[in-house]
């Protein structure tokens, strides 16, 4: 049995604003060639299919053309909702789609219902936990007072793990959307730890034979049976450069054969660059990434007027830019300690010069400071 470890789509992203569903549509394409090439029987995807709970018109094309080429290319496609996803809305005409092999394992009161799917070997049971948020998730599972992630994903392997003692001989793969310890975060993930306490220890998983974790969209390795795939795009300049991929899960008659990464191509890359203006619209050795999208750093020592246009007649997928120049960017320190121990006149002409980028005069400093004499005496007089 073959399976394709995917996670993260989050059809419907953007990217500081731009649009991504192009670049979605195209890499999702080559999922269904991987299929097709590999042979692979099972692509299984470990959640945030969606970016948002209520995703676009345009973004339920591109989900509903990627699942279309997967069944083309042969495989069953079993997927489940994360923390992005609205698992009813995801789960509408569950029960229609899986006839047509695409099943979405949406219900807490069903993750104990495996796919199966059989080779030579028998069969494979393959099981999607739905993200479970642990206030709604502790009910549905009749668990009041399992208050964490690791409570209730807890509870949910152990109706897995049950299931699973009734199919003597069954192989076994687990779908799951957490941040499980040891795992790496990035910057374009959503949040669903609170002080660590929603940090999942990978014992939880034990007793299977493979587990396709979501969440963490940097592409990584727990242990031989247990591996984030990432995401298939990347979702933020943290993690420009880095070689997106899929996994391939072979299983035997033992159960875990080999798994080796599918590297998945980079529709448009993403490149940070910093300079002065003038610089990064002259220099020839950009020349290479001027289809790339873009997070630029000025260093100007005054801020340019209007450069985010002006960089776009060049770049035109400069998407993000930021001014480090003088008075730009930050010394390390926190908003209250750089606020420490000044006045309401420091503050408000270090405001003035960080805005316009050059230093304020003697009569500016004068003006605010008849400024905030004045609202003083309001505030008094009230």
């Amino acid at each position: 049995m073959r399976l394709l470890h995917t996670s993260d789509w989050h059809v419907g992203r953007s990217l500081h604003g731009t649009d991504l569903l192009a670049e979605q549509d195209a890499v999702l394409r080559r999922l269904a060639e991987v299929v097709a090439e590999e042979r692979v029987d099972v692509v299984v995807v470990a959640g945030d299919v969606y970016d948002r709970a209520v995703p676009s018109a345009d973004a339920t094309a591109v989900l509903d053309r990627a699942l279309t080429r997967l069944r083309a290319a042969g495989a069953v496609v079993v997927l489940t909702p994360g923390n992005h996803d609205s698992a009813r809305r995801l789960g509408f005409a569950a029960g229609l789609l899986a006839r047509s092999g695409v099943h979405v394992r949406a219900a807490t009161a069903e993750l104990d219902e495996p796919v199966i799917v059989t080779d030579e070997h028998w069969e494979v049971a393959v099981y999607g936990l739905p993200y479970l948020e642990p206030e709604v998730a502790r009910h549905e599972l009749g668990l009041p007072g399992a208050r964490s992630h690791e409570a209730v994903l807890a509870a949910a392997m152990e109706r897995v793990r049950a299931d699973l003692f009734l199919r003597p001989g069954a192989r076994s793969v687990v779908l799951a959307h957490a941040f499980v310890g040891g795992g790496v975060a990035s910057e374009s993930e959503r949040d669903i730890c609170v002080g660590g306490v929603d940090l999942v220890p990978a014992s939880v998983f034990d007793g299977v034979d493979y587990v396709a974790l979501g969440h963490l969209h940097r592409p990584q390795t727990l242990s031989p049976r247990m591996r984030y795939s990432g995401s298939p795009l990347a979702y933020s300049f943290g993690e420009a450069g880095q070689q997106k991929q899929a996994w391939l899960v072979d299983l035997d008659a033992g159960g875990l054969a080999d798994v080796r990464a599918v590297p998945l191509p980079v529709p448009r890359p993403l490149t940070v660059l910093r300079g002065e203006l003038a610089d990064l619209l002259a220099d020839p050795a950009h020349t290479p990434v001027e289809e790339h999208f873009l997070s630029v750093q000025l260093t100007d020592p005054v801020r340019p007027t209007d450069p985010m246009r002006q960089l776009q007649t060049r770049f035109p997928h400069c998407v993000h830019l930021e001014w480090a120049g003088a008075g730009g960017g930050s010394d390390g320190r926190s908003y209250q300690e750089r606020l420490t121990g000044r006045s309401d006149l420091e503050v408000a002409g270090e405001f003035v010069a960080h805005v316009r980028g050059v230093p304020v005069t003697g009569a500016e400093r004068e003006l605010l400071g008849r400024a905030l004499a004045a609202v003083a005496r309001e505030e008094a007089a009230l």
